[in-house]
């Protein structure tokens, strides 16, 4: 029996390594959306032991009724899961059933909305730290449906940041330096290395372009604060918009509309490189898309779906060399993969890609990578979008503390910066 053991624990190690955040695993889910309850442009960040609440909304393209169920995976500061059994994190009930969905109606495109509000009151995270919102069907955790990401807080410190020019020469009109400064001294910590506390920096809510530091660039004591140009990112650009919000009248950004009989068709302007373009600066939701409808419909089960064609057109009509480029943003759930990656046509010298997209508003943008790149290999905004050192974004601090001996890492610190004084 030992040996079967053995392989049994191997088996679930490697089914949980396996999990990939913020990935749809099935291809008739669309249209996952998590934020904090009543704000659609907030990422999904509570406080323990709170009576905050997340949304949760999705849709089901096969128009049935299905039994879905959630879950929690507590991760470490790196998104590896934790080692911890579900009973250290989770109080109440290891998974629940989604128990409020609603046929679509009025809309041309068949499916069936699921929407919940967690944490639920028989489920709820009992530490802090980085968890992964886990649905499945059927309560059979190996039937996974999606992913997503969240954050619980023990806010035990204050979190001190500034977006500033980085040091070197090179980056000072392209990129932005964020500094950071935490005293643990009113925290009731054991810190006794530098390496007790450690620290994530996410731009624009991207997570594949994230910073992680483990080593302080002044410490002393109680004093950990972080500041040369290892925090700096590409300032990119503001995102690119559609709004797609009504599909009886064009928005800005529509070329054209085709309305057939069970389906809407949507071409966008084409779009070139801004790289060389002067900067202009205008307000965006930096990445993220918003589900609406100003046809007077409920956004939720009442919004079409609708056959949105993006072209891309390269400079001189030439692809580029020995990279693919891809649409970028939550529209692909910021993938770097085939479901984001744009086709060439020889014929136009554009390159093209068509997304099944939900009525609402969506920011986007274009980068680049190299032929063949693994979804870790770093993209590009370069050549397509062009880094300004000006450009309006956001950042998410994250402060995370493992005690001596602990298995897991606590999120004791989170604030948000902005890269424009003042904006909110």
């Amino acid at each position: 029996m030992k040996p079967l053991l053995v392989i049994f624990f191997v088996w679930l190690g490697l089914a949980a390594a396996a999990q990939i955040p913020d990935y749809i695993y099935k291809s008739n889910i669309r249209s996952v959306k998590l934020y904090k309850s009543g704000d659609i442009f907030s990422y999904p960040v509570i406080n323990l032991n709170s009576p905050e609440q997340f949304e949760l909304h999705f849709d089901d393209m096969d128009g049935d009724i299905k039994n879905y169920y959630y879950s929690y995976q507590l991760c470490n500061a790196d998104w590896t899961p934790s080692t911890l059994f579900t009973t250290d994190y989770i109080r109440g009930f290891q998974s629940n059933r989604i128990t409020t969905y609603r046929g679509s109606s009025i809309a041309f495109t068949r499916y069936t909305h699921y929407q919940a509000f967690l944490p639920d009151r028989n489920c709820i995270p009992s530490r802090s730290g980085n968890y992964l919102l886990k649905v499945f069907l059927n309560d059979d955790t190996s039937k996974l449906v999606f992913t997503r990401r969240f954050l619980v807080l023990d806010n035990k410190l204050p979190v001190a940041a500034s977006v500033a020019l980085p040091f070197s020469g090179r980056y000072m009109r392209t990129h932005q330096r964020v500094q950071v400064a935490v005293n643990t001294s009113s925290a009731r910590l054991n810190t006794f290395s530098q390496q007790d506390i450690r620290i994530a920096v996410v731009q624009n809510f991207v997570w594949s372009s994230s910073i992680f530091l483990d080593r302080p660039t002044i410490y002393r004591g109680n004093y950990f604060e972080y500041s040369d140009d290892a925090l700096s990112f590409p300032g990119g650009r503001e995102w690119r918009w559609l709004n797609l919000t009504s599909i009886r009248l064009m928005s800005d950004r529509m070329k054209d509309m085709k309305k057939g009989i069970a389906s809407t068709d949507v071409f966008v302007k084409p779009d070139i490189d801004r790289n060389k373009q002067v900067y202009v600066y205008y307000r965006d939701n930096n990445g993220l898309y918003s589900i609406e409808n100003s046809d007077g419909n409920n956004p939720f089960w009442q919004s079409d779906y609708v056959y949105t064609h993006f072209t891309y057109i390269p400079p001189g009509n030439q692809p580029y060399p020995g990279r693919n480029i891809y649409l970028f943003g939550e529209l692909t759930n910021y993938a770097i993969d085939d479901s984001s990656r744009m086709i060439f046509n020889e014929e136009t010298g554009v390159y093209e890609k068509t997304l099944f997209l939900k009525q609402g508003y969506y920011n986007y943008s274009y980068v680049t990578a190299p032929n063949n790149a693994q979804p870790e290999e770093a993209f590009s905004s370069e050549s397509t979008e062009g880094n300004n050192q000006i450009t309006e974004n956001t950042y998410m601090v994250l402060i995370y503390y493992r005690a001596f001996g602990g298995r897991s890492d606590e999120l004791i610190g989170y604030t948000r910066v902005n890269s424009l004084p003042g904006y909110n």
